[in-house]
């Protein structure tokens, strides 16, 4: 097994990188029964509690084992950043001091959290700015789940009688990608003793990594959304440099197997781009691609971001894009993303503090390696 980056920077094990047969196999090589482990993953999960000195119903030797053999502080807050709308930014550090973000989503019946799988992305798509900002690691398991709970936890102290219902990989980085990881997290997420979310509340969104979907589809199929863009070849793999790997009809015939739900189906992401995907030839293209699928469009109108030069189709083309499927029986809502005046939106998150939001990711992002080349002379030791 190999050892992940972070290790190299740590001296303490991230405690939600384990699982329940993690937690039962540390408690046996304490010496302690199962039921302890049981205890832990009570306290960790469902009283969203990150503090061992408050296990109250563990002997003390064991919470100070606890204090002693784990890391607890997952992240640290480099910005907190509110929308006009009510969605929250946040900028987090990593242990390694790397940052990610997570967008948290208030909705009348449900509050949804978008997180991230990897710091930076791999994908190089031309709409997203995180792909512009290159590619650091992934996260762990641990990091993943890790923002939930640090969700849950800030909503808690600011009194707010809510927890996260739903989850959407639609942060930073491709999820499948990053796939162990993302499964491991995605495994404690709808667990009993875990989260306990149900499978139809948990989100990933991909460009398209074929094998990997299948792999998902038979391991945990939870509700799968796809990075779409257009369905015209040529044009999606100049937009989206996966698809030179995988075709879109390699990914349809992957799809077409996926055990989606059968209430929903499988989501289409499709960004509209003035000019370039948003003519009705292009909406013909997209009907004959879903054709034998349970599905639905999200219509999501580019999001603007610094260096980009394209522009959101105007109102009018995405009506009769949007009325062309519907006429269909092709559900196809347009869904204007939340949180766009922080940098929040789809495509838009790229580790930025507030007074970074006009920058262009790929100056902000080579500037950033030159700075840490400069000044980083020895590895973080831990997470304090």
């Amino acid at each position: 097994m190999k050892t992940h980056p972070l290790q190299l920077y740590l001296t303490k094990e991230n405690p939600l990188d384990l699982s329940i047969g993690d937690w039962h196999r540390w408690c046996q090589d304490k010496g302690l029964p199962k039921f302890t482990g049981n205890q832990i993953i009570q306290w960790i999960y469902q009283k969203n509690q990150l503090d061992p000195s408050h296990f109250t119903n563990l002997p003390l030797k064991v919470r100070e084992a606890l204090t002693h053999s784990f890391s607890w502080e997952i992240f640290t807050i480099e910005a907190h950043l509110i929308s006009q709308d009510l969605s929250e930014k946040f900028l987090l550090k990593t242990a390694d001091g790397l940052l990610i973000e997570m967008v948290l989503m208030p909705y009348e019946n449900r509050l949804t959290l978008c997180i991230s799988s990897q710091v930076g992305c791999r994908m190089g798509c031309t709409f997203c700015q995180t792909g512009k900002m290159g590619f650091k690691r992934n996260l762990t398991s641990g990091e993943i789940i890790g923002q939930i709970l640090f969700a849950n936890q800030r909503l808690r102290r600011e009194g707010k009688d809510r927890t996260v219902t739903n989850v959407v990989f639609m942060g930073m980085g491709e999820p499948l990608d990053n796939y162990e990881a993302v499964v491991k997290a995605c495994s404690m997420m709808i667990e009993p003793q875990g989260l306990g979310l149900s499978k139809s509340r948990v989100t990933i969104s991909t460009s398209g990594l074929v094998p990997e979907i299948r792999n998902l589809g038979k391991e945990l199929p939870v509700r799968l959304a796809i990075s779409l863009h257009t369905a015209v070849e040529e044009e999606r793999s100049k937009m989206m440099p996966i698809n030179r790997k995988y075709s879109l009809k390699t990914l349809k015939e992957a799809l077409l197997e996926y055990p989606a739900p059968a209430r929903t189906g499988i989501t289409f992401e499709y960004v509209m781009i003035q000019g370039e995907n948003d003519t009705i030839a292009h909406a013909k293209a997209l009907v004959k691609y879903v054709h034998g699928l349970k599905a639905s469009v999200n219509l999501i109108p580019i999001n603007h971001f610094p260096g980009i030069d394209m522009e959101p189709s105007d109102a009018e083309r995405i009506r009769q894009f949007q009325l062309y499927l519907s006429e269909r029986s092709i559900p196809a809502p347009v869904r204007y993303s939340r949180g766009q005046d922080i940098s929040g939106g789809c495509g838009q998150l790229a580790a930025k503090n507030e007074e970074e939001l006009n920058i262009d990711p790929r100056q902000l992002h080579a500037q950033r390696r030159q700075l840490n080349r400069t000044s980083q002379t020895t590895p973080l030791q831990s997470y304090t």
